[in-house]
């Protein structure tokens, strides 16, 4: 009796295990729709993947916000919102993570 063996080949991953991108972040240029709004702050403190993560993922949960792209060497967080967004929600939002808010770039 002859048996047939199966071999599964599952895709390669590439870069970070975040994104196929390397990315640990979305990336608010791709996800932006017509009548959004782009909104780039200063972050003062962001050093790492980890911080920029951590604003990410802070600010994305303020209402309405669809995508956040924090980037630690530029100390920029670009933020793509369907409506303008309160800044004091957006600097409590960052304090909340461990960084200050310096103002918009």
């Amino acid at each position: 009796m002859t048996t047939t063996e199966e071999k599964t080949e599952l895709p390669q991953a590439t870069g970070s295990c975040c994104t196929p991108s390397g990315s640990c972040h979305t990336d608010a240029a791709d996800t932006a729709q017509a009548g959004d709004v782009t909104t780039v702050y200063r972050v003062s403190g962001m050093t790492c993947g980890h911080c920029e993560g951590a604003v990410s993922e802070e600010i994305s949960q303020i209402a309405g916000v669809g995508s956040v792209k924090a980037v630690a060497s530029t100390g920029l967080v670009t933020v793509v919102s369907a409506a303008p967004l309160d800044e004091a929600a957006v600097r409590a939002a960052v304090d909340e993570a461990g960084y200050e808010l310096t103002g918009l770039a």
